[in-house]
């Protein structure tokens, strides 16, 4: 079986689109969690759907296309603007240290994206976390970690020099692919390889 490796920001609704879809990959899923906004410094990219009132519309409604056509619900979390992504990111990591990434990762997508809960403190993603099998007294310390404050830096800088300028990003073998319109060239390279 390949190996597809994800790199992903909580921050990106198209993360999340993608994310929904592996189920129906035939993959080995490699997580890689990484900071959009100093991955999009490091290689002078911009958001340009933040800054472009006319793509932002747009953007609004493709989202709601992808999500129907991928029969998910999406629904932008009433506190957005107070979470903060680097925790989501950091918890992400401490969830890969205790050995259950992939846990972790759908329990924050989906508090993020489908069904909003609570994310502005550590408290909270830890207790969300304790609802997927962590140890929330374990867990809840690592999640601000200078430690893994450091790790998302270098991991958002290999991103980076890998040639990754925004989420969602996959790589199968060498081959990079950007946007979750394109996972059927995904798919597409994965049954290649069989």
């Amino acid at each position: 079986m390949n190996s597809l490796e994800f790199y992903f920001d909580y921050r990106s609704p198209y993360s999340y689109l993608a994310y929904t879809q592996f189920a129906n990959l035939n993959a080995n899923l490699i997580l890689v969690p990484f900071d959009i906004v100093d991955v999009m410094k490091r290689v002078e990219n911009v958001p340009t759907s933040v800054i472009c009132a006319a793509k932002n519309r747009y953007v609004q409604k493709d989202l709601r296309r992808w999500a129907a056509l991928y029969g998910v619900q999406l629904n932008r979390h009433p506190k957005a603007n107070e979470i903060d992504a680097r925790r989501l990111l950091r918890a992400t990591l401490a969830a890969g240290q205790l050995g259950n990434m992939a846990s972790a990762a759908g329990a924050i997508f989906h508090a993020r994206w489908r069904d909003p809960v609570p994310l502005e403190t550590s408290s909270q993603i830890a207790t969300l976390l304790g609802q997927v099998g962590f140890d929330c007294a374990e867990i809840e310390p690592m999640i601000d970690s200078l430690e893994l404050d450091q790790a998302l830096d270098k991991g958002s800088a290999a991103a980076a020099e890998r040639g990754v300028f925004g989420a969602p990003t996959f790589f199968v073998g060498d081959d990079m692919y950007f946007g979750n319109d394109r996972l059927d060239f995904v798919r597409a390279r994965l049954e290649a390889d069989q």
